[in-house]
């Protein structure tokens, strides 16, 4: 597909029709309660619906029940093989390239900061985590998995936010399009796989052109089940290039919002981090994998491990190599890095499990103003000139 201004100006005002008329109903109906009461008890696929629940919800809930029947099963097997060999570098990943992303567009900065309904500092995080654990599980579509009812509770979630936000008058849609619109939507799933594998590439680690090309066909799957338009996101890594290219052409830039979000980012992670003395490692990945305009724009602050943290490539090739010789070593290798996941979501859930309920009201503390083998190494999509 080729993506153009007019093509990326078409999607800014799309939104998502099955999940809004659901939540719209929700609420002219005074049903959003009970919805949510009564979805903390689904929290498994195939699991019954409880009584009581409103018809649109139960209607909405039983036709996104199943993933696309267009899944290839195989390609998703791989992309799951290949969170297990990756696990703790996706997540340094997600944490720090994929979410400084999303605050250095000013519109979602914004959207964020009036939508972030922070009990503890983590949620965020803690949701996105976990999601993505839920998704590389062996059984994510099956019954008995978390995943699928994750997926349509998030989608609801986009669906509420764009509700409130639209009929309280807390956005402009003339100059900034729908709140969470196709293009901000697709734009996200870009965020999630394609960055993720620039990051892992600029960490020098090992991929091959078959497990980049399944994980990023896993967040396609993703994204037709939040319901993105499947016509109009990318089907390659090529094509996500240019859609990436452009979008951040279009929207990145400093904002207030942004960087008080990237400040709550990084004092979250350095209260992970063990003691003080490595908590400028934090603000030196972030500013490695994002680069020093983005990061600039963020108020990340520069640190003496700004030099060091370029290191990183070089132990990380040392502990691959070890991976690649030795059995063993890559049995121990994995295992550390599904422990190192698993610890850090425990730390930034707190034991508790999300429920992405719809919100009754958003947050009144801001405001939306109206403005493989190794010679097999995957490669990224070169840029592309807009």
């Amino acid at each position: 597909m080729i993506y153009t201004e007019s093509s990326m100006d078409a999607l800014r005002h799309a939104g998502d029709e099955l999940a809004d008329a659901t939540v719209a109903a929700l609420f002219e109906r005074g049903q959003v309660g009970t919805f949510n009461t009564l979805m903390r008890y689904v929290s498994t696929a195939g699991a019954p619906l409880p009584d009581g629940l409103p018809d649109v919800a139960r209607e909405y809930l039983e036709a996104t029940a199943v993933p696309p029947s267009w899944v290839d099963w195989a390609e998703m097997e791989k992309a799951r093989l290949f969170f297990i060999d990756n696990n703790v570098h996706i997540s340094t990943a997600l944490s720090f390239a994929s979410m400084p992303a999303c605050y250095v567009v000013p519109h979602v900065a914004k959207l964020l900061s009036a939508t972030h309904g922070l009990e503890y500092p983590s949620k965020r995080m803690a949701e996105t985590g976990q999601f993505t654990v839920y998704l590389m599980q062996p059984d994510a579509f099956e019954a008995g998995s978390r995943f699928i009812p994750a997926v349509q509770k998030v989608r609801l979630l986009h669906a509420s936010i764009r509700h409130h936000l639209e009929r309280e008058n807390r956005w402009d849609t003339t100059a900034l399009g729908t709140p969470i619109c196709q293009e901000d939507m697709i734009g996200g799933q870009m965020f999630f796989s394609l960055l993720v594998l620039d990051s892992l590439h600029r960490l020098g680690i090992h991929m091959s052109q078959e497990g980049a090309e399944a994980y990023y066909y896993a967040w396609r799957v993703v994204g037709a089940m939040l319901g993105v338009d499947q016509d109009a996101v990318p089907e390659t890594l090529e094509e996500a290039r240019t859609f990436l290219d452009l979008y951040m052409i279009r929207h990145m830039g400093p904002s207030e919002e942004g960087a008080h979000l990237t400040r709550q980012l990084i004092d979250l992670y350095e209260d992970v981090v063990p003691g003080t003395f490595f908590d400028p490692i934090v603000s030196a990945l972030i500013r490695h994998l994002v680069g020093d305009t983005c990061a600039d724009w963020l108020d990340v602050p520069q640190t003496r491990w700004d030099t060091a943290v370029k290191a990183v490539p070089h132990l990380l090739g040392i502990l691959e190599t070890i991976e690649d010789r030795s059995p063993f070593g890559a049995w121990a290798l994995d295992r550390l890095g599904h422990l190192t996941t698993v610890l850090e979501l425990s730390s930034l859930t707190r034991g508790r499990v999300m429920h992405y309920a719809i919100p009754e009201q958003l947050r009144k503390d801001y405001g939306i103003s109206s403005t493989a083998p190794r010679s097999h190494r995957w490669t990224p999509p070169a840029a592309t000139v807009s």
